[in-house]
C-alpha cells in the first residue's frame, strides 16, 4: 500500500473529522482523481508534436495518455473543429497516489525560486487545479531531449464540498502551499 493512501487513512480522516465533526466516515472529503492535461496548440501546424507531448506525459505518469480534440472551430487560432490539440491522463487508485506523492517530495522542491503553491486556485466546488511551466522538472524527462518546454495543468479532484475542506485535505497530503 502507498504511504500516501496510509497516510490519508490513518491520520488525515482523523484530522478533517476532528475539525468539521463528520458524522459517518464517508462524509470525509477524499481525493477522487487526478487529471494531468497538456496543451499543444502548435499541434495544428505540426503534428509530430502532438506524439511527442504524449509520450512525455506517459513517462511522467506511467499510463497512455488520451488525445484531446477542439470543441469547436476558432478563425483566429487556425483551428478547426474535431481537431487533435492536447493529451490528458485521469489517474485514480494506486497510479494517483504514486503520482501525489512523486510531485510532493521530488518535482515541487526541484522547482526553481519556490515558494510554494497558490491556494487560491479552487473552483469553489472542492477541486484545485495547478499550473506547471514546464514538463522538465519531472526527472523522467531529459532536458537534451525536449523538443519544446511546455506546460501542464495538474487538476486534484476531491469529493469535499467547499475550498477550505479541500485545502485541508490536501495540506494533509504535504502539498506546499503558501502562507
Amino acid at each position: 500500500m502507498n504511504s500516501f493512501k496510509k497516510q490519508y487513512q490513518e491520520k488525515i480522516i482523523s484530522e478533517l473529522t476532528k475539525k468539521y465533526n463528520y458524522t459517518t466516515v464517508m462524509a470525509v472529503p477524499k481525493l477522487e482523481k487526478i487529471v494531468v492535461n497538456m496543451g499543444v496548440g502548435d499541434a495544428t501546424t505540426n503534428s509530430k508534436l502532438l506524439d511527442v507531448a504524449a509520450s512525455e506525459l506517459e513517462k511522467i505518469t506511467g499510463q497512455q495518455p488520451v488525445i484531446t480534440k477542439a470543441k469547436k472551430s476558432i478563425a483566429g487560432f487556425k483551428l478547426r473543429e474535431g481537431q487533435a490539440i492536447g493529451c490528458k491522463v485521469t489517474l485514480r487508485g494506486e497510479t494517483m497516489y504514486t503520482f501525489l506523492e512523486k510531485l510532493v517530495k521530488i518535482v515541487l522542491p526541484r522547482v526553481r525560486d519556490f515558494r510554494g503553491i497558490s491556494s487560491k486556485a479552487f473552483d469553489g466546488r472542492g477541486n484545485y487545479t495547478l499550473g506547471i511551466k514546464e514538463q522538465t522538472i519531472f526527472p523522467e524527462i531529459v532536458y537534451d531531449e525536449v523538443v519544446k518546454v511546455r506546460g501542464m495543468d495538474i487538476v486534484f479532484v476531491t469529493t469535499a464540498k467547499t475550498n477550505e475542506e479541500a485545502l485541508d485535505l490536501l495540506k494533509g497530503f504535504g502539498l506546499p502551499f503558501r502562507k
